[in-house]
């Protein structure tokens, strides 16, 4: 493309002669919509047409867009230090944001490592459990992890994640791991038997708690998960947390670890770390696992970083994200949108069109009926994207599920216009 078409041609137009998107089958997909700028709930297109940010433009935005106190704390950063190599160096904002996180997190959660988003979090987890054996001349390799998972697209967070369609070109290339149905009541003495047996083979447990994001929004009691962690812990087998989505206030406390009383030996973040502002991500882990790495030996080292590791513009960011988290009005918005969805979800809980209503928190999950069942390639995926953007509100359906997941700053009105049109989708869909 010449420089001077640019001129003459819209955003969209533009994109579609440079761009490759993300999980988009460019051949067929709707045009994408050029958005010039954002402000609280709201995106604005470059034709002026104003949406309902709903899912939190892929569940990172916590306190809205553009928030102006993330602003200007970012601002004032960057002209004090914008990067600098973090081997050798540290900084403030680094050391700043990780006080503030540790101060929130289970007890034995000590350190952090910072990476760059969520899948490199979870790379550096796995990195972690696997070495903390091999330092201690010990071999396990063995991952357990549930059906349907998704902990990221590098190749590390795939061979985790639940196998699909969307790994299937690489599954030769994915390392082993041993796959467990979500814990209930009743499958939970067979879970720890299954477990038991091959407990001395396993690496660690990974796992999102109480939600399957990308799977359909599934959820899961916490219970369950705590005495399945309770099991782990009996059996020596380390734990990985993948809070990347469900941290941040997105169940209604701070962290799904706060529904829980067992605690794990790592955690990983990132999403709403920054308020959706920048991209950031980082690995929590106890004392016992930093220390596996501690020796005279330099083999024993954690081999892993990122140019931008700890970039003080993105910690900034997400320190300020914390201070907005922690404030009383957050707290109360948090738990006003938990308490709408519960009752929208009484109200059409029983609709004939839907096979299940669901909620952990903010997170509100519709599934519609169909007669093919439950999936990611439904044809009715496409039908709901776009009746709801045509009605101003971003949704960005799982299949035949829907959800809400708004920042926590959207108004009641905007919320009950969401509610409206999920109604009138029904009606249509």
């Amino acid at each position: 493309m010449r420089l001077n078409e640019q001129d003459t041609l819209s955003l969209t137009e533009r994109d579609l002669k440079v761009i490759w998107h993300p999980y988009t089958q460019m051949l067929h997909a709707r045009y994408p919509t050029a958005i010039v700028r954002a402000e609280g709930s709201y995106l604005f297109d470059e034709d002026g047409k104003r949406y309902i940010d709903a899912i939190s433009s892929w569940w990172v935005i916590l306190h809205g867009h553009s928030h102006p106190y993330i602003a200007d704390r970012v601002s004032a950063q960057i002209r004090k230090l914008d990067q600098v190599i973090f081997a050798g160096f540290t900084h403030e904002p680094a050391i700043e944001l990780a006080e503030k996180l540790l101060g929130l997190l289970p007890q034995n959660q000590e350190k952090v490592f910072y990476t760059d988003n969520g899948s490199t979090a979870v790379e550096v987890a796995l990195k972690m459990c696997i070495q903390y054996w091999h330092n201690q001349g010990q071999t396990r390799k063995l991952v357990l992890a549930f059906h349907h998972g998704y902990h990221g697209d590098t190749f590390g967070a795939m061979s985790i994640s639940g196998r699909s369609a969307w790994t299937a070109p690489f599954d030769n290339y994915l390392f082993e791991v041993r796959y467990i149905d979500l814990p209930t009541a009743d499958n939970l003495a067979d879970l720890k038997k299954q477990i038991s047996e091959i407990s001395d083979q396993l690496a660690c447990f990974v796992y999102e708690p109480l939600v399957q994001g990308s799977a359909g929004m599934v959820m899961y009691s916490a219970t369950a998960l705590d005495q399945l962690m309770n099991h782990c812990r009996e059996e020596n087998i380390l734990m990985i947390q993948d809070e990347v989505f469900t941290g941040f206030g997105r169940t209604g406390k701070h962290f799904a670890a706060d529904h829980l009383t067992e605690s794990p030996d790592i955690m990983c973040f990132s999403k709403g770390l920054t308020g959706g502002t920048m991209p950031l991500g980082l690995t929590t882990c106890s004392e016992e696992i930093y220390n596996a790495f501690l020796s005279k030996d330099k083999l024993k080292t954690l081999f892993h970083g990122h140019s931008f590791t700890a970039n003080p513009l993105a910690c900034t960011a997400a320190s300020a994200s914390l201070d907005l988290l922690l404030r009383e009005e957050t707290q109360e918005n948090i738990n006003r949108i938990c308490r709408k969805h519960a009752v929208f979800i009484k109200k059409t809980g029983g609709h004939r069109r839907i096979q299940s209503a669901r909620q952990t928190g903010t997170i509100l999950a519709i599934e519609w009926r169909t007669e093919t069942g439950t999936s990611y390639f439904d044809d009715l995926r496409n039908l709901l994207y776009d009746y709801f953007l045509d009605k101003g509100i971003l949704m960005r359906p799982l299949g035949n599920v829907i959800y809400i997941l708004p920042p926590y700053c959207i108004s009641d009105q905007d919320l009950d216009h969401i509610y409206e049109e999920i109604e009138g989708a029904l009606e249509l869909y």
